[in-house]
């Protein structure tokens, strides 16, 4: 993982000069474009010599280019992902040996076409515009060759093939922080992604559906989850709709250079759900905060239930929305601002008594500033259940929240970016795990001054139904520090007057300076 990591900054770094004076938003697609053209191109050879043993003669014939194009969209041999088939011109040993021409912009437009034509899956997807004069084809060319040092060729570990897929991911957060406010629209960063995954912790055999599905991070983590644990890949059924068409491609695109089968569709999720009837497992999603400009649907009456949401703000619209896709036993984790914790206003106060009442919160989570690219709002999970009475391994938490206040976790990974670090995850989740097991309540979950609580209804109703954590978790005591109240009142009176000395010399120096200029204060 360490070698992936120093591999992602060290070709990332690289790509970035050669951006020159394009807009990351608009560079953004000509990498991760050819990234995934190399993917493709690379899986396809790496499954050409199973090609000679299924038909039985030279996979280059192309007399057999119809029998290969069946086998790609088959299982290959090891059960994975399917193969695309990726026509010769469209292979990437051919675009490199082409990469100086000044051509190379029309060649990898046509690739592009070539490939959409024989793999339906993948059709209006990807990008064809390198053609267009603004784009340095020297750039381009230079491009080609960084993005084809990279290997897919497979490693005795069989993990060589998950290389290019790591690349795709990381330039995807890279571009969501350079694009600032507009990434975040794609992008959800990969901690955040990590702790829902990791407190959800999807099982094999079960849906899972995100109807702001961005660039398609929460179903890549999920597969992952379930290869890490469960030794098993592709087992779970994807359901994702996306409302910006240039997003909804990068999905694509993000799910196929991971070989995760999905059923992504293409719309606004509140006003026209293309999955009217579904039913899931797991809802997993990040859908964009305090949105004013939107609609509903009001004629699907069941999505509203617990009261109308207003106008003006669509968190509310979104909570009831994934409550609707919970099978029996389903669950959600879902990011929202913290004002859906608290707020009042219209309706939403008396949308959240409901949920409450109805017993549908499992658990509250207040996350760390700067944890998002595209906001500096402060954030929380929200932990959805259909069923709390419990089974086997799970605990009846019929009436209980569990409230996690996790502001003080984190680490700055730069000026202005915060990241949850792995034991951070893992303290979060573990909490979680614990108090909802049947098993581990009693053995390992207890309240955490300053960190955890378990609240009943009673405390709750207390508290006007607001779902705060700080509103229930006991406060943390500040350890002393042994220093005597004169002591330290001394030192900082001492700093006071020392700044404020500071202050009055910075004063005068500006009004010197005005004066000189023939400004008089």
């Amino acid at each position: 993982m360490t070698d992936n990591i120093e591999l992602e900054k060290t070709l990332w770094q690289a790509a970035d000069k050669l951006r020159n004076n394009m807009d990351a938003a608009e560079y953004k697609h000509v990498v991760l474009g050819l990234i995934f053209l190399k993917y493709i191109s690379d899986a396809f050879d790496t499954k050409a010599p199973f090609f000679v043993d299924e038909i039985g003669a030279d996979w280059e014939n192309q007399k057999y280019v119809e029998e290969i194009k069946d086998i790609c969209k088959s299982s290959n041999s090891e059960g994975e992902s399917t193969a695309f088939y990726v026509p010769t011109q469209a292979r990437w040993k051919w675009l490199q040996g082409r990469a100086k021409l000044p051509t190379i912009g029309k060649d990898i437009d046509d690739a592009m076409d070539a490939i959409e034509k024989d793999n339906p899956t993948l059709k209006g997807v990807l990008p064809k515009d390198y053609a267009r004069p603004a784009l340095d084809k020297q750039r381009l060319g230079e491009l080609i060759d960084l993005i084809g040092s990279i290997t897919l060729s497979k490693g005795k570990d069989g993990k060589g093939k998950d290389i290019l897929g790591f690349v795709f991911e990381y330039f995807l957060g890279q571009f969501a922080d350079a694009e600032g406010k507009k990434g975040g629209q794609f992008y959800t960063p990969r901690s955040i992604v990590k702790i829902l995954v990791d407190m959800l912790a999807p099982e094999p055999e079960k849906r899972v559906y995100d109807g702001a599905c961005g660039s398609g991070g929460m179903f890549v983590q999920s597969e992952r989850f379930i290869e890490m644990h469960e030794h098993r890949k592709g087992k779970i059924s994807i359901f994702g709709q996306e409302s910006n068409p240039t997003t909804y491609k990068l999905a694509k695109m993000n799910l196929a250079i991971r070989g995760i089968d999905a059923k992504i569709e293409l719309g606004d999720t509140l006003m026209n759900d293309k999955f009217p009837e579904l039913k899931v497992d797991y809802v997993i999603a990040n859908p964009p905060f305090n949105v004013s400009d939107y609609n509903i649907n009001k004629a699907e009456t069941h999505k509203w239930k617990y009261g109308v949401p207003p106008t003006g703000n669509a968190n509310y619209a979104w909570l009831q929305l994934f409550i609707s896709k919970l099978a029996p036993y389903g669950t959600a984790g879902i990011v929202l601002a913290n004002g859906s914790m608290s707020s009042e206003t219209a309706t939403e106060g008396q949308i959240r008594k409901e949920l409450i009442e109805n017993d549908l919160v499992d658990c509250m989570v207040s996350l760390p500033s700067q944890l998002f690219y595209n906001t500096q709002i402060p954030a929380c999970l929200w932990f959805l259940s259909r069923n709390k009475e419990g089974n086997t391994k799970l605990r009846n938490r019929n009436n209980e929240i569990l409230f996690i206040d996790a502001r003080e976790l984190g680490t700055m990974i730069s000026r202005k970016q915060k990241e949850l670090s792995e034991k951070d995850i893992t303290k979060i989740s573990d909490t979680y795990h614990n108090w909802r097991s049947k098993a581990d309540f009693e053995a390992n979950y207890k309240d955490i001054a300053g960190f955890c609580k378990s609240a009943n209804i009673q405390d709750i109703r207390k508290n006007n139904y607001i779902l705060t954590p700080g509103r229930y978790i006991d406060f943390k005591e500040v350890e002393e520090d042994g220093q005597a109240f004169e002591e330290k009142m001394k030192m900082l009176t001492a700093t006071l007057s020392e700044q404020m000395q500071k202050a009055q010399a910075l004063d005068e120096a500006i009004k010197l300076n005005l004066a000189k200029i023939g400004y008089e204060i």
